[in-house]
């Protein structure tokens, strides 16, 4: 069992396998020219499954597949496979940008990936391509119908931007009621990244305009999920992520690990340890060592909110959200 230093259960791993991305999203990394991280500078897919052996073994349940964008790694569907073979009922979920899941979703779900979460901030491709910075609406449509097709559980993640889609949260609302796809609302975070003139939503603020429409339920979390979720009055159900809040984070049970073998202990934070050199040495023992180590650091709540730390530093791109 792991145990953070606040008394904690961790059971939920999220992995980066690669901090490329085939978008470059306002809100994330606009600036950041298209480079090729050197393979050796990465843990391999075997590497990396030792690690995640050992985690399974100390209790971890849940493991999602992050980026960057975590379809543009070679061979992603044969380290799926190998979570899957070595604990068949472990929640393995993925989160991605959709552009590439016409292609994968099939063999990705037959290795065994059993959720996928999918961004999708406007229905208009005029804004798609503005958030994007690149024309990517249609082929990410396509790959939430494929992603249906083949029996993956989906959600949907839009991020709210003053001026520039906020006027859609309805219009998602929609397309993911009509499907049955749950929509998750996240909050714009605000990070050193990101274009400097982005203003996001807040809760209320979302909320208010699906009750333009809709009459609003309060459900709660879920276990120790950072959406707080909503019902409508046919019991269709969305969920609004609020980073800035700590309330979620008395339950956190989650930890990180980038493609380089850093494992961070909260999104917020930019202390890490690497296993690195200890996997790549087969130490699995030390590797075990460190994992405890960062889990005793883990921070009680995130920095933000704080007067003085309202911007992280932290790039999202290297450790998903």
């Amino acid at each position: 069992m792991l145990i953070d230093g606040h008394g904690r259960k961790v059971t939920y791993l999220r992995i980066s396998v690669t901090e490329r991305c085939n978008f470059r999203c306002q809100y994330c990394m606009p600036e950041k020219p298209f480079s090729w991280v050197p393979k050796e500078n990465l843990l391999s897919f075997e590497e990396l499954f030792l690690f995640v052996k050992t985690a399974i073994d100390e209790g971890i349940n849940k493991i999602r597949i992050t980026g960057g964008e975590p379809t543009l790694r070679e061979d992603l569907d044969k380290f799926i496979k190998m979570i899957s073979d070595y604990k068949s009922d472990i929640d393995l979920a993925m989160t991605t940008n959709g552009y590439l899941l016409k292609e994968s979703a099939k063999k990705l779900k037959e290795a065994g990936l059993k959720r996928i979460n999918i961004s999708l901030d406007s229905l208009r491709k005029e804004t798609a391509f503005k958030i994007a910075q690149k024309d990517v609406l249609d082929r990410v449509l396509e790959g939430i119908e494929e992603a249906l097709n083949v029996g993956l559980k989906i959600k949907i993640n839009m991020v709210p931007l003053k001026g520039i889609n906020d006027d859609e949260i309805l219009d998602i609302l929609e397309f993911g009621k009509k499907r049955g796809i749950t929509v998750r609302y996240i909050e714009y975070m605000e990070n050193v990244f990101a274009h400097g003139n982005l203003k996001g939503l807040n809760g209320k603020e979302i909320l208010n305009h699906i009750k333009k429409r809709y009459e609003i339920k309060k459900i709660g979390r879920d276990g120790a999920s950072p959406s707080f979720n909503y019902e409508l009055k046919d019991g269709y159900r969305f969920g609004i992520i609020d980073p800035h809040k700590h309330d979620f984070c008395e339950d956190c049970n989650r930890i990180r690990l980038t493609a380089e073998g850093y494992l961070i202990p909260c999104l917020y934070f930019d202390e890490a340890m690497s296993i690195k050199d200890a996997v790549k040495r087969g130490d699995i023992k030390e590797a075990t060592e460190i994992l405890k180590t960062v889990l005793q650091n883990k921070p009680e709540k995130n920095r933000w909110g704080d007067e003085n730390n309202e911007v992280s530093n932290r790039a999202f791109y290297e450790t998903g959200g």
